[in-house]
């Protein structure tokens, strides 16, 4: 038997926010090289600010500068840090109190090795070089009791969006099953695995039928050819997006298969694109495959008469 397929994979996206009018006041104020809090109906100051009251839910606006020095409330050392971190060599985490602040602030802490960390110890904020990126407008933080001032350059609106980098990096290890498919794919073969129980045959395979809770041992190889059940038509442009819209993306159910897949259908106007129309695998060019299901570039119609609803109603 074949090793399982093991690959690294990475997801990523930029997230877009608006602020609103407390947080835009903190990211506002961190651009001028200022630390703002929220003062609650207790007299505590958040930092940073919150919305809305802890105890009473009540909208805050009482806003209050606090220092930009404080002490370690606690920390862990992260002696290998990962793409994105504050800092690219060790490092901690720390729970700071600022000066003024009856919360603490979570961020980073420049402080050379583990043992000249210590709960209790003052640190003080260290600027970024430019400005107006939120949090990150503080770099890191550093032992110290003098507060420093911020250098380089700020904007000058008010901060009321942030974009934020988003990106997972895992080693993803593919079952049996899957290594199977996906090596199937590697050859231009569709391969699923039918149920003993209920016949129905999935692709991808699952290794177990969700509805009977029995192994899926049968290999069955399926044609690259299927009908259209649901789809929808995408008309806003996104970041990173390949294709100019209007497309389409629908689920393809392949025939002989009891449950469909998506994938993009092209080939059409995205107008022309119906439930039932009967659709082909449009590949890449053989060089290009590889272990994955883009190794079809899309699907599309094969210009033979639409499948009867009836045939596909209980796939949807």
């Amino acid at each position: 038997m074949s090793e399982p397929l093991s690959a690294p994979l990475d997801i990523g996206f930029d997230y877009t926010r608006s602020l609103g009018p407390v947080l835009s006041r903190f990211a506002s104020g961190l651009r001028e090289g200022r630390v703002l809090g929220v003062r609650g109906s207790d007299g505590r100051v958040h930092v940073p600010p919150v919305e809305h009251d802890p105890e009473t839910a009540a909208a805050l606006d009482d806003f209050v500068e606090v220092g930009t020095t404080g002490t370690v409330v606690s920390w862990t050392w992260m002696p290998d840090p990962v793409e994105g971190q504050p800092l690219a060599h060790p490092f901690a985490w720390a729970l700071i109190r600022l000066d003024g602040a009856d919360t603490p602030l979570l961020h980073a802490v420049d402080a050379g090795t583990p043992g000249e960390m210590a709960t209790g110890m003052r640190v003080r904020v260290r600027w970024a070089a430019e400005r107006g990126g939120g949090i990150r407008d503080i770099a890191c933080f550093e032992p110290g009791d003098a507060p420093a001032q911020p250098t380089g350059t700020a904007g000058s609106e008010a901060v009321s969006m942030l974009t934020t980098p988003i990106n997972l990096g895992y080693q993803h290890s593919a079952s049996p099953e899957e290594s199977r498919y996906l090596r199937g794919l590697a050859e231009g073969r569709m391969l699923g695995q039918r149920c003993p129980v209920c016949a129905k045959v999935y692709i991808p395979p699952r290794g177990a039928c969700p509805t009977d809770g029995v192994p899926t041992e049968q290999e069955v190889e399926l044609p690259d050819t299927g009908i259209v059940t649901t789809f929808c038509i995408v008309n806003v442009p996104f970041l990173g997006q390949r294709i100019k819209p209007p497309y389409v993306a629908a689920y393809v159910l392949l025939d002989g298969a009891d449950i469909a897949f998506l994938h993009l259908v092209l080939g059409c106007e995205a107008s022309e694109v119906r439930m039932g129309m009967r659709v082909r695998a449009a590949w890449k060019p053989r060089e290009q495959w590889g272990h994955t299901l883009e190794n079809i570039d899309h699907f599309e119609p094969t210009g033979q008469p639409d499948a009867p609803f009836e045939s596909y109603a209980h796939h949807l």
